[in-house]
């Protein structure tokens, strides 16, 4: 549906047109159109700039350590505890 509404514009029907006749947000639409001329995908993740790519897979890896760093930390106080 979405490639259609794209097609549509692409074609020449006026956004204003399509928006109203297919009940869509002017927002969508233009997102729509943007996105899937850009990459031919709607995907925001098809659509992500290689930094984007990159910060999120960072912040992910950040989470990951920071999970890690506290489950290390509660076993230290665990294993000093059993030492006394």
């Amino acid at each position: 549906m979405k490639r259609r509404m794209v097609q549509l514009y692409n074609s020449g029907k006026p956004r204003a047109e399509i928006a109203w006749e297919y009940d869509l947000t002017p927002s969508a639409l233009n997102r729509w159109i943007e996105r899937i001329n850009a990459t031919g995908s709607t995907k925001e993740a098809d659509n992500r700039t290689p930094e984007q790519q990159e910060l999120l897979r960072l912040r992910k890896q950040n989470q990951q350590l920071l999970m890690e760093n506290d489950i290390l930390k509660q076993a230290a106080l665990i294993f000093g505890r059993k030492q006394l």
